[in-house]
């Protein structure tokens, strides 16, 4: 259970952390959010990220194995970066309809894959 917590915890992280990090590149096509000074974007990317953090920390100490979860710290990271992918691959090709994805694209995410394999073997 704390395994599954830990990673919805994780994809719920990572939608507010793409939203901050790349949102803002799609919200300057608003004429209000246009001239925003870049401190001003900043900020508000800030304001968004706490909300990363507010899932992010829970799930790295409920899914930490000394925090009696079932991850190792390295599979804690390798399991964040993939859904880190994932998430950043949905939002781009649903929020920037221009990006497109390519084999090579889904080549290296099975590497990826191929990554947490590795990482979770004995």
């Amino acid at each position: 259970m704390k395994g599954v917590l830990t990673i919805a915890l994780l994809v719920v992280s990572n939608i507010f952390m793409t939203c901050a990090w790349y949102g803002h590149l799609k919200l300057k096509e608003f004429k209000w959010f246009e001239a925003w000074p870049l401190i001003a974007v900043i900020l508000f990317s800030w304001g968004i990220a706490l909300f990363e953090y507010m899932f992010q920390v829970p799930a790295n100490r409920i899914g930490f194995r000394e925090n009696g979860g079932p991850f190792s710290l390295l599979q804690l990271k390798v399991i964040q970066e993939v859904i880190t992918l994932v998430v950043f691959t949905v939002f781009s090709l649903v929020v920037f309809k221009n990006e497109t994805f390519r084999w090579n694209h889904l080549v290296g995410f099975a590497f990826l894959v191929l990554a947490v394999y590795f990482i979770f073997r004995k």
